[in-house]
């Protein structure tokens, strides 16, 4: 059975759901209750979008309350990881957010925690019993609805690796490599490059874990137009879009992503798969 902390958000729907209720004290503190009668013979699924702190007490509360009703198997389903790409402390006086986020969780001890394209190795190496279910699925997808001589574009060297995987999953897809530069101080990034001279019109499909502002793939796209690509199109599998898609749908032809991080409005350009659908799992 799951216990679904976000009302809007159910990635097994195919299992019984249990009850709870909350509510946040004038203080600012969140209580929780279970509703629901559980033995120690359920196995519980917790699942959540952790978009803040909050987000994150509530995990803990919940499974405080299942481990005090006697549940045994505790597992966890957070596809989007807060903190994670505060994977390493660029500059003196910086936390390192995603061991931080690592420890609560693990002081849990959840049997399993779930998680969704992580941002980097890091994650999975601090987190303990991870499994990382991979953007292959989601990806093929929005492949499948794109025109067949497309490109795969990696925005950066760290995702290099991730997307030759990919690559080697959906096969006949040619990789484009590309890099840019982040100031560790401000943040601001800057010298866009495409290492492949003509793109010869060809559609790109820009493939990411995460598109939060969304200046890399605008800055990206302005290279990539420069070396001739054709239509350009943007798959993310974490959709912040904390600047809106106003922007976005200027460049873009079509922008993929899912509900790990939230549900987005309905647009003609934008195509939200759910993570309930059962290609995805």
């Amino acid at each position: 059975m799951t216990l679904d902390l976000d009302p809007d958000f159910r990635p097994f729907p195919g299992l019984p759901q249990l009850s709870f209720s909350t509510f946040t004290f004038p203080g600012g503190e969140i209580h929780f209750k279970l509703t629901a009668s559980v033995n120690e013979s359920n196995k519980v699924i917790i699942t959540h979008r952790v978009i803040n702190f909050k987000a994150m007490g509530e995990i803990l509360l919940a499974s405080d309350a299942l481990r005090r009703a006697g549940v045994k198997c505790l597992e966890l389903f957070i596809p989007y990881f807060p903190g994670a790409r505060q994977d390493r402390v660029m500059v003196p006086g910086e936390p390192l957010t995603v061991k931080v986020m690592a420890d609560m969780l693990n002081a849990v001890g959840f049997d399993k925690i779930t998680v969704f394209d992580p941002h980097s190795d890091v994650t999975p190496a601090v987190l303990n019993n991870c499994v990382v279910t991979d953007n292959h699925a989601f990806i093929a997808q929005c492949a499948a609805m794109l025109p067949a001589n497309m490109l795969l574009v990696s925005p950066d060297g760290g995702g290099l690796k991730k997307i030759y995987k990919l690559g080697q999953f959906l096969k006949n897809y040619d990789v484009v490599e590309c890099s840019k530069s982040r100031n560790v101080q401000t943040g601001a990034i800057s010298n866009f490059t495409v290492y492949k001279d003509d793109l010869q019109g060809r559609p790109c499909l820009i493939v990411d874990d995460i598109c939060d502002g969304g200046g890399t793939f605008l800055g990206l796209a302005k290279e990539l137009k420069a070396k001739n690509a054709g239509p350009l199109y943007l798959a993310v599998s974490h959709g912040i879009f904390s600047h809106g898609f106003e922007a976005l749908f200027q460049v873009f032809d079509k922008i993929f992503t899912t509900n790990s991080f939230t549900d987005h409005p309905q647009h003609p350009s934008l195509l939200q798969l759910p993570l309930e659908d059962s290609v995805l799992f």
